[in-house]
């Protein structure tokens, strides 16, 4: 991870939730817009990665059209749940300002059942930006959390982010940015930007 970098999360949020970004399958997707949180086929066992960066995810998605990521899906969670998650984060990649010896780091994880890993956010045009965008992976106790408690709706947004995408296509940048999900600096606890090592904000 490069130190220098920007890492600020940026999320759509109100006063109670924050939305995060996942792409499935439709067989997971509409079993899941229909019970409004996560059931069959959907697996708990699996690690389940959020991600409040909507053009992250049209990276990652290749904007819903990548094999089993077809289907967009916005889940607004509970910022208490949100920031539980990261209260018993770990990060992906050790940072010495966080865990100083490789083993405090090792045994972090290992107690964590959540991960934190930044990554290069992305353009209109998926072009990596020079800030970082926050991913949070999901395991154990976490996602029973995430699927029992935190989840307040999931809004399948797969034809906003086609139209999104035919408008970066078309040239049309204006409109495709004026499209997007108003992501504003998330204001994160002093504790939990130090343990997830975001920027100051």
């Amino acid at each position: 991870m490069t130190m220098s970098a920007e890492r600020l999360v940026r999320a759509l949020y109100t006063d109670r939730t924050i939305a995060v970004y996942q792409a499935y399958p439709p067989r997971i997707a509409d079993a899941a817009v229909a019970a409004g949180t996560f059931v069959a086929p959907f697996k708990r066992e699996r690690m389940t990665w959020i991600k409040p960066s909507f053009l992250w995810m049209m990276y990652r998605s290749g904007w819903g059209t990548k094999p089993g990521q077809e289907r967009v899906l916005r889940i607004e969670i509970t910022r208490a749940g949100f920031e539980w998650a990261l209260a018993h984060a770990c990060l992906s990649h050790r940072d010495p300002a966080v865990h100083g010896r490789p083993e405090d780091w090792e045994a972090a994880k290992l107690a964590s059942p959540v991960r934190v890993q930044w990554d290069p956010d992305r353009s209109l045009t998926l072009d990596p930006l020079p800030r970082r965008a926050i991913q949070v992976g999901l395991s154990g106790e976490a996602v029973g959390r995430y699927v029992e408690e935190w989840i307040v709706a999931i809004t399948d947004v797969t034809k906003d982010a086609a139209g999104i995408h035919q408008m970066v296509l078309a040239g049309d940048l204006a409109a495709a940015a004026a499209a997007l999900p108003d992501e504003r600096v998330y204001p994160l606890p002093e504790p939990l930007r130090a343990r997830v090592a975001a920027s100051p904000s």
